[in-house]
């Protein structure tokens, strides 16, 4: 019995690529004005930061809905097919639920896992899901083991700008502007499924040297799993010093380490400038 794997588009992982790895990804939808887009379908990552970058107002985002899910469900498991779907965090969106509501007309052919993260948080756990579908694993057990190996993954990211969680409504207008005076720059990570303050550095080179710190803190990086890096904006010059300068936390493996650039879903709230890592860790 075949097992198929859905996710959605707030693991950052695109149409194209989608294909290219053999699972089946749901778009977010997002709202510049009046108009709507199908993330990574009809509006590329580029694109959502050109046009972040120019709009006085952020975007809306908007979670996938029960039908989406029942409509996806039933074309998979058309052909006897169980599937495993990984949503983005239920606390950050109700795209979990609604795939859980989907699911309950499927019993014991679709299994519902709550990633607790998003972004390349979620990715990695993606493609841990994909290695063990290659090893042959049944669908209830794959949907076991990611729940279990979700709790050592770590995301940290530094914020380059405190303006669009201000815009957000994250943070108050005083505390933006005070932190751009002092070259405030934020580490965040994603811990139970909720995006948490963990850190504040002054300047970049502090804040690189924070984020090396955390990551040490942390256990280390697992590099047998699944692991990545990601950059928001229009270009990766701040990931590439940062690689550069944490040579150390990578082993041997600075050659090869996979980069994204960061999507609508934690980009309309960290907007350009950002820097993340996720991991396993050991």
């Amino acid at each position: 019995m075949a097992v198929k794997l859905v996710v959605d588009s707030a693991s950052d992982i695109d149409l194209e690529e989608a294909k290219a790895l053999g699972v089946h990804m749901i778009p977010m939808s997002i709202q510049f004005g009046d108009q709507t887009y199908a993330d990574g379908v009809d509006l590329s990552r580029r694109e959502f930061f050109e046009k972040l970058i120019e709009s006085s107002e952020l975007p809306t985002t908007s979670q996938i809905n029960m039908f989406q899910f029942e409509e996806c469900f039933s074309e998979l498991t058309a052909d006897g097919s169980q599937v495993v779907v990984i949503t983005l965090s239920s606390k950050l969106s109700g795209t979990y639920a609604g795939a859980v509501s989907a699911a309950r007309s499927f019993p014991g052919q679709v299994f519902v896992v709550d990633s607790l993260n998003v972004c390349i948080g979620e990715r990695i756990l993606i493609q841990k899901a994909i290695r063990l579908l290659k090893e042959g694993i049944f669908a209830q057990e794959l949907a076991e083991r990611l729940e279990k190996d979700r709790e050592r993954i770590k995301l940290m990211a530094l914020l380059g700008t405190l303006e669009y969680l201000q815009k957000g409504g994250r943070i108050s207008a005083i505390t933006a502007v005070s932190g751009s005076v002092l070259h405030i720059k934020p580490v965040i990570s994603i811990e139970e499924g909720e995006v948490k303050m963990i850190g504040k550095a002054m300047g970049s080179k502090k804040g690189n040297n924070l984020l090396m710190q955390l990551i040490s803190k942390s256990g280390g990086i697992d590099f047998d799993m699944p692991y990545a890096t990601a950059y928001s904006g229009l270009e990766d010059s701040l990931l590439q010093k940062y690689l550069k300068d944490s040579a150390f936390l990578f082993e041997d493996k600075l050659t090869e380490i996979p980069s994204y650039c960061i999507g609508s879903t934690i980009g309309t709230h960290v907007g350009p400038g950002a820097i993340a890592v996720a991991f396993f860790a050991k």
